[in-house]
């Protein structure tokens, strides 16, 4: 079925785009149904769930950790957050007032001093004293051609 496309209006062509756009979705959404209906036989053949092939790896799909709440609102202790995302309304509200911190909202038991930091590995001081040398080395050159 060949088409003259050169002998339609723009109106014409248009509309041939339209049905053809429209066409070509519910072909996709018919592939996708028959591939499902296939999957879902193998599956059911075989005695298998999805869950079975395609475990959730804690990746964006599977379901996320939860995380100890790290402040609390000194007017309803039920409310806490963990310090991710955006900030709860209490939350906001109570920086306004006066004297209010976020460290004054902090839950005891998340305000515990965290550990000390390790000392410096023996490649991160090399590194840095060879970034303090360059910098050394550079001012140097820069004084000499200025004295010229």
């Amino acid at each position: 079925m060949a088409l003259n496309l050169e002998a339609l209006s723009p109106k014409d062509l248009q509309a041939l785009i339209a049905d053809a756009q429209s066409q070509m979705h519910a072909a996709r959404a018919n592939q996708i149904q028959d591939v499902r209906k296939r999957i879902d036989a193998l599956l059911h053949n075989n005695g298998l769930t999805l869950a079975d092939i395609y475990p959730t790896r804690g990746g964006k799909g599977g379901k996320k950790s939860a995380v100890a709440p790290k402040y609390q609102n000194p007017s309803n202790h039920a409310q806490t957050w963990s310090g991710r995302g955006k900030r709860p309304f209490w939350f906001v509200e109570a920086l306004k007032r006066r004297g209010v911190t976020a460290d004054s909202l902090l839950i005891a038991a998340a305000s515990r001093p965290a550990a000390p930091a390790k000392a410096a590995t023996k490649k991160a001081t090399k590194k840095a004293v060879k970034k303090v040398a360059k910098k050394a080395t550079r001012k140097a050159v820069t004084r000499k051609t200025a004295k010229r």
